[in-house]
């Protein structure tokens, strides 16, 4: 599901509890909605507050701590690429057909990565296409190095590569790991119920239902973060391409 049906679907919830709360006031008895009753819907108010404002809290930090990872693991990939086209340039001009291939494998990964937002959503995008790689690893298998200096260049070389393919790899893992539904279902009861609570002892005025709005919309755009820094390559918050396409600038010169 998308991260802004998810945040829409929470938004919806929570703000049902509310004014399901403020129904309640009109169709229960008195004595339920005494100052005794209202001291201990006050306590599970609170206790659900705290409990929903940690998992939220924690949940924040793990995708923009996982966001900001795979932003400099890119970061550091472009680096990579960079140095290793610079060592087969160092080579000699039999590398020549190695760097074309280089910066081929690498345009088509960024076109992969970055070109297409239609398709967002599909995570085998993020896969490192075998074919390009391939073809890489031929011709660098295709050199005969008859120097230390050109041996220890391509072993360095291969090293750099597989870095760099291991590093789409754990972003792929990244993209196909999201939270699970019924985490996320568990933690919108919490809230619902929180705002029901908010919502049984709340004036029936406009300006207590618009707080009540503006508290299911914090709330929900909390969910939407979450969802949307889970899928790092599309939507609102996505890794910035620009250092890979900076780095693509300059291969092969």
């Amino acid at each position: 599901m998308e991260a802004w049906a998810t945040g829409l679907i929470t938004l919806a919830c929570v703000l049902g509890g509310a004014l399901l709360g403020l129904k309640l006031q009109q169709v229960l008895p008195e004595h339920h909605l005494d100052a005794r009753s209202q001291d201990v819907v006050k306590l599970v108010a609170g206790l659900l507050a705290t409990l929903s404002a940690l998992v939220l809290g924690l949940l924040i930090a793990s995708s923009k701590s996982t966001f900001d990872s795979l932003g400099e693991d890119f970061k550091q990939s472009a680096t990579k690429v960079i140095v290793a086209d610079r060592m087969l340039g160092e080579y000699g001009p039999e590398t020549i057909e190695a760097r074309r291939l280089l910066k081929q494998s690498y345009s088509e990964r960024i076109a992969r990565l970055f070109g297409d937002q239609s398709v967002s959503g599909d995570v085998r995008r993020v896969e490192p296409a075998a074919a390009s790689l391939e073809a890489f690893h031929r011709s660098m298998r295709s050199l005969a190095p008859s120097t230390d200096r050109q041996r220890a260049i391509v072993e360095k070389v291969q090293q750099l590569v597989d870095d760099v393919t291991a590093t789409r790899w754990h972003a792929f893992e990244e993209a196909t790991s999201t939270t699970p539904p019924v985490f996320l279902a568990v933690l919108v009861s919490w809230l619902v119920m929180m705002f029901a609570s908010f919502g049984l002892f709340a004036p029936r005025h406009g300006t207590a239902v618009a707080a009540l709005f503006c508290g299911s919309l914090a709330v929900a755009t909390s969910i939407f973060l979450i969802e949307e820094m889970n899928r790092p390559f599309g939507g609102l918050i996505a890794i910035p391409s620009q250092p890979m396409r900076d780095a693509l600038s300059v291969l092969g010169r």
